[in-house]
């Protein structure tokens, strides 16, 4: 049984590794906390996060992340994991930043699954331009920018993997995957609106899940909106738990 001192290992593993699995085309670090920027693309990759326990920002640096958000077009954001001090959280709210959203951070043990030997699973060691294209297609809002996806992923300097599952010849879902010492991020797991409901996003969550121990990972995590219940249905029957919760508050 993991104790609590090796929870909380876990979840500051999983929000320092999603800064170069998920990489923001501009980042400044402010004390204990990484802001980042990327056009507006991704709540995580245009937000100030914590990286240590009881990170604290004072009114200063609260003034400061407010004034570089809103000189970049974009609204102040503030992720407030488990890492952030009570009087900060206290101190966001009572600037009255609301809610945008609230994940869960979920993760796996590897174990020995096989990598996917399905011949409908295909992989690639880097993003092409079709597959940003058919992934972003699949998005809503700001994420249909093919451009700013790209972006992010052309940033990523770990091992990575870019799956498509394809039927008779058309990709019908996708999901990558980032590996670090030990640890692999999944994410944008999206599956064609006409192709829903046949088990696809399984097969590829399950093929990266294979891909990342075959890099020698011994754990998979992941981000998840709390109310997406399909998403939490999947992730749970295959073996993802939720490690932690996080709210993101942006200041209007």
């Amino acid at each position: 049984m993991l104790t609590k001192a090796d929870e909380s290992g876990l979840v500051i593993g999983c929000e320092r590794r999603i800064v170069n699995a998920w990489p923001a085309v501009a980042t400044l670090m402010v004390g204990d906390w990484v802001l980042r920027f990327a056009n507006g693309y991704s709540g995580r990759a245009n937000a100030a996060t914590p990286l240590s326990y009881g990170a604290e920002l004072d009114a200063e640096m609260l003034d400061l992340i407010e004034e570089l958000y809103r000189a970049d077009g974009l609204l102040p954001s503030i992720r407030l994991t488990p890492l952030v001090a009570e009087a900060t959280r206290a101190a966001v709210l009572e600037r009255g930043y609301r809610v945008k959203d609230k994940s869960f951070g979920m993760i796996a043990p590897l174990g020995d699954i096989a990598p996917s030997e399905e011949a409908e699973f295909e992989m690639e060691a880097r993003a092409g331009a079709e597959w940003i294209a058919g992934c972003a297609a699949l998005q809503t809002g700001v994420k249909t920018h093919a451009g700013n996806l790209g972006a992010i992923l052309d940033r990523i300097r770990l091992p990575a993997a870019f799956a498509t599952w394809t039927i008779e010849g058309e990709p019908v879902a996708f999901g990558m995957s980032v590996a670090e010492r030990g640890m692999a991020e999944i994410g944008l797991i999206c599956v064609s609106p006409g192709h829903r409901g046949h088990g696809y996003g399984r097969s590829i969550v399950r093929g990266l899940m294979g891909w990342a121990a075959a890099q020698g990972c011994r754990d998979a995590y992941l981000q998840v909106e709390q109310g997406n219940a399909v998403a939490l249905n999947l992730y749970g029957s295959l073996g993802f738990r939720q490690l932690y919760a996080y709210e993101t508050r942006i200041l209007d």
